[in-house]
């Protein structure tokens, strides 16, 4: 041994035979291999799970279609006694923000992918001195995955045994309700909607549609917007009259069959029996 070679003490080699224990569990041996292999598969197996959780496959959507004063919170009420439904109520349409988003950002990769392909270069590879530099490569599937997730974890936040979720909201009049609404149906797989109205001459003659001298002909654009929309969405829409069910029940079944749940008559009168709104 040479004379600089320091014998290690008993202390020091307990501990660097505990550390090697430790180390064999880790390190692989040919036993070590096939458990990491197995640990891997699970962790891969949890991953998926994860995945299927985030993107919240079991889910059916819903949303309610309307103009304010429509009884609306009424047939929210509705469908939130169904065994698994989870509607929410308005939100001022704080999602139309990340639509505006994903609609902007997807313009400009669209710009930037057009540009590349005029300058026969390869989309993606643009330097890092340009000046929109990775726009080419926005992930759109991405996007739409996150403002799901966002959504579900913030204004939905569906409970143990939530089937369907969504929310009702009154403010769908602007002329690109469109636009918003096939954003709304990329976002959250299969979406419906129930689109409600109510006779506007009644409408405009409540709460603060009675200070507002053209209310009629303002709430005609807006249920127009509406009906046309529902009109695009083909079976993926249904039209309910407040009118119609406020006093008959029997007037929702149609809505039942086509939400594909069972219509319990005691049960609905029972959420009509309570005031809603105010």
């Amino acid at each position: 041994m040479s004379p600089t070679t320091r014998r290690p003490t008993i202390i020091e080699d307990r501990k660097a035979r505990g550390v090697r224990s430790r180390l064999s569990r880790l390190v692989p041996g040919a036993r070590s291999r096939r458990q990491l292999a197995q640990a891997q598969d699970e962790n891969a197996r949890l991953r998926r799970r994860l995945r299927r959780r985030e993107s919240r496959d079991d889910l059916g959507y819903l949303f309610v279609m309307t103009y304010g004063r429509s009884g609306s919170t009424l047939l929210q009420g509705v469908l939130n006694s169904i065994p698994g439904y989870l509607i929410r109520g308005e939100n001022r349409q704080v999602l139309q923000h990340l639509h505006r988003f994903h609609v902007r950002a997807v313009k400009q990769r669209g710009l930037q992918r057009r540009a590349q392909r005029r300058q026969n270069r390869p989309v993606g590879g643009d330097a890092t001195t340009h000046p929109f530099y990775g726009m080419d490569n926005f992930p759109v599937n991405r996007s739409l995955a996150g403002a799901r997730r966002l959504a579900l974890d913030t204004l939905l936040r569906p409970e143990r045994g939530t089937r369907v979720t969504g929310f009702k909201e009154i403010r769908w009049g602007d002329e690109h309700v469109a636009d918003f609404v096939d954003w709304l149906r990329l976002v959250f797989p299969d979406a419906r909607f129930v689109v409600n109205t109510r006779d506007l001459a009644a409408v405009s003659r409540s709460k603060w549609w009675a200070e507002v001298p053209d209310a009629v002909a303002r709430l005609a654009a807006r249920e127009q917007r509406i009906l046309a929309v529902a009109e695009d969405l083909g079976d993926a829409a249904f039209r309910v009259h407040y009118d119609d069910y406020v006093d008959n029940p029997q007037a929702l079944k149609p809505l039942f069959d086509w939400l594909g749940e069972e219509f319990d008559e005691a049960r609905i009168r029972a959420v009509m029996d309570v005031p809603h709104s105010y």
